[in-house]
């Protein structure tokens, strides 16, 4: 029965696969595709590169798929526009996982420079404001040759938009949608002579939703239909960001910028002490910041400084009298503490300070060299929950070389190598190797091998949770793990023929040593924990024997005139060999959340109308100089079952999501700089539902159907000459802001 629904699932990808593909014509006008070849890109090399001629295989969401897809976040955009990504949204922050490994593994840079908001392994993505971002690059694979720790499974960069034009820029962006969704996002840009300055903000809200009031019976003792917990609980989040630039020379430039954040999660109580009552909500504050210049000799060399602070503090805000382990108001640790309500206690406060100086230099014989050092301080204070007086730290410095070098014109061959000191764990060396061989205009071959390091974090090794959930769960850290390290192998094939992009890409993935967490014999529990506690379950972070990653992703696009159509599909395996304490040997184990089979699919239309008469903008009168493009977007997604080794498995799903964009311009508004944008969409068209017990959902949270909409106004100081609608539409479109 499951073959068969699985295979059903997999016959409506490829039916809308091939509806999106046999929809159109096929005969190819005004292209799109490659002004999309043409993107420059950075994440993969650390140098600039066109999207066609990077030697390691770099995804790219582009600005104009990011406004057509109108996505109220992070997860949401890139789990509806690439298959490669998977997601289990919750208090703590975005449960990811890429390529079959999770988020501890993945590496998201905001402009170059690593996003600082781990909690319990989790990103939290609120800290990115979707409407400033430009375009997202994906590099899958271990990239820690260039990058360091945490990019064994591969590099998400976000590149956000830039102001550094004279004159003045202001914009509004309030999205507003189902269950009290509201995402609201104001810029304001100042330039003058050799300064630039630009303050953001944005607002995230939402009232949250419940898919089911029946939790897990495994998990009570009693059946429970009426409980109050929510699959997404209400929240709100709030940032203030700035960034000021000076450019004394038209080769020499420096910045600073910092930001604010915070985040309140409301959760609602019940009835069943167990299960449901809840006596704190969950409180994060974030602040960020960050120095750095830009030196550029010669035309041959590029040499940049920056230095950053991070700091990321999580607490419980109490809504009831609560006894907790605390600290009473003269700093003495006390079991049963009472806290009353509108206090706070605090979980967690991590900072994490690092400086990297980088030379990219243009060598003779087409060579590039590109090297850095980086030092890194990590600081972690819980007083609750980590031993040595609740602080531990860990620094770590490096040095990396890399050289890209093209002894023909369809030869690439990439080199790196990094040398890391660790703290506790001494020196390790990460080599990295690939190649682009492009016999052809539109063929590109590309092989990579690389290796990748990881240490175990300060809360893998020093973290200590006690969790009530119908029992009592003691999480532990453990101080000897060891460093994970990783071999990761690529080999694919690029052909762009016409208007038609293909690329196929498989990959393996080992990770030796991998750092899981695993259910270990109560009896090994510290003793001050059985004594206090009748555990029912203690889990404890251990290193896996190995594991091992292996998949094939596809990636297909063609556009031609005003349509776009495409998709993605990506298959993967997973195994580990894991610890069995009950039978005292080593068992194979699937890693948590794989699904052999995701997939994504998508067709737009977008076409700019004239007005009045049939005559062009620039054939009418003044006063009537009005334009209005139109943008209509079908996307679907879809995964096969998740496999979980505890709490069962997630469902597979398809769903189906239905968008329209609308660009207003007339002579009025354009002339003075302002430009009007309306988006309104429906997403999850099918009502799909995920109604398994709470705490099982472990397939999409999706909460049905939604609708939404959003108003983008913005000015500009400058455009005081009026032009063809198309014309800038094209313009928006194909280039670089």
């Amino acid at each position: 029965m499951r073959k068969q629904r699985h295979s059903t699932l997999w016959r409506v990808w490829l039916a809308g696969m091939a509806l999106v593909c046999c929809a159109f014509p096929t005969q190819a006008q005004d292209s799109l595709r490659t002004s999309r070849m043409e993107e420059v890109v950075i994440t993969g090399t650390g140098t600039q590169h066109r999207l066609k001629d990077v030697p390691v295989q770099t995804e790219v969401i582009t600005r104009r798929e990011l406004e057509q897809y109108g996505g109220r976040s992070v997860e949401d955009i890139l789990g509806g526009l690439t298959a490669s990504f998977a997601f289990n949204e919750d208090d703590m922050g975005a449960q990811m996982q890429m390529n079959g490994l999770g988020n501890s593994y993945i590496l998201i840079l905001i402009d170059g420079k690593r996003l600082h908001g781990d909690n319990g392994g989790q990103n939290d993505l609120g800290l990115i404001d979707p409407a400033r971002i430009e375009r997202i690059e994906i590099v899958k694979g271990a990239a820690s040759a260039l990058y360091g720790s945490d990019a064994i499974a591969g590099v998400i960069n976000i590149i956000t938009r830039k102001f550094d034009r004279d004159g003045i820029l202001l914009e509004n962006t309030t999205r507003c949608g189902s269950h009290a969704d509201l995402r609201q996002h104001n810029s304001v840009g100042l330039a003058w002579g050799k300064f630039s300055s630009l303050t953001n903000f944005q607002l995230q809200h939402s009232d949250g939703w419940q898919n089911t009031a029946t939790e897990d019976p495994r998990q009570t003792e009693f059946p429970i239909y009426d409980s109050r917990n929510k699959t997404v609980n209400r929240h709100t989040n709030w940032q203030v960001a700035e960034r000021i630039d000076f450019t004394p020379t038209s080769n020499l430039s420096f910045y600073a910028e910092g930001s604010i954040y915070r985040k309140r999660i409301y959760r609602p109580s019940g009835k069943y002490p167990a299960v449901d009552v809840k006596t704190y909500d969950l409180q994060y504050r974030n602040a960020s910041a960050a120095v750095g210049g830009k030196w550029v000799p010669s035309d041959k060399a590029i040499i940049t400084l920056d230095v950053d602070w991070n700091r990321h503090a999580y607490d419980y805000v109490f809504t009831a009298i609560t006894l907790v382990d605390g600290y009473d108001p003269w700093g003495n640790f006390t079991h049963y503490y009472p806290y009353f309500p509108g206090q706070s206690n605090l979980q967690s406060d991590q900072r994490r300070t690092m400086g990297h100086l980088k030379g990219v230099f243009e060598l003779p014989a087409q060579n590039r060299l590109s090297a850095g050092l980086e030092v890194r301080y990590d600081w972690l204070n819980a007083p609750m929950r980590v031993d040595h007086d609740g602080t531990v730290t860990d620094h770590t410095e490096a040095l990396y070389v890399q050289d890209e070098y093209s002894p023909w014109r369809i030869l690439q061959l990439t080199g790196g190598l990094r040398l890391d000191r660790n703290q506790q764990f001494g020196i390790h060396l990460t080599p990295k190797l690939s190649a682009m061989l492009s016999p052809m205009d539109w063929l590109r071959l590309r092989a990579a091998w690389s290796q990748g390091f990881k240490t175990p974090t300060p809360k893998e090794q020093h973290y200590r949770y006690v969790r009530e959930m119908n029992g009592t769960y003691l999480y532990l850290g453990n101080a000897d793990l060891r460093p994970q390290t990783s071999n990761y192998a690529s080999l694919g094939a690029e052909v762009n023929v016409g208007n038609l992009s293909l690329s196929v890409t498989g990959y393996i993935n080992k990770v030796k040593d991998m750092i899981n967490l695993v259910t270990i014999p109560n009896y090994r529990a510290p003793e001050e924990y059985q004594a206090q506690y009748e555990l029912h379950k203690t889990r404890q972070y251990e290193n896996l024997e190995d594991a091992r990653t292996v998949g094939v992703d596809v990636n297909v696009r063609y556009a031609f005139r005003d349509f776009a159509v495409g998709g993605s599909y990506s298959y993967l395996d997973t195994k580990a060999h894991e610890y069995d304490t009950d039978h005292d040997r080593m068992h194979e184990v699937v890693i948590d959340g794989m699904a052999h089979h995701k997939g994504s699919w998508f067709a737009t239309w977008n076409h700019a109308f004239k007005s009045g008469r049939g005559k062009s903008f620039e054939g009418q009168s003044a006063n009537r100089q009005v334009g209005y493009r139109l943008g209509i977007g079908l996307y679907g997604r879809a995964s096969s079952k998740r496999y979980y080794q505890i709490n069962g498995d997630g469902k597979g799903y398809h769903i189906w999501r239905l968008t329209s964009t609308h660009d207003i311009a007339c002579r009025a508004i354009s002339s003075r700089g302002i430009s009007l944008r309306i988006e309104a969409g429906v997403d999850n068209i099918f009502n799909y539902v995920d109604r398994t017990p709470h705490g099982l959902h472990l397939g999409t949270t999706t909460p049905g159907t939604t609708v939404y909409a959003s108003l983008t106004l913005r000015f500009k100081q400058g455009q005081n000459k009026f032009q063809s609608f198309k014309t800038n539409s094209k313009q928006k479109y194909n280039e670089e802001d």
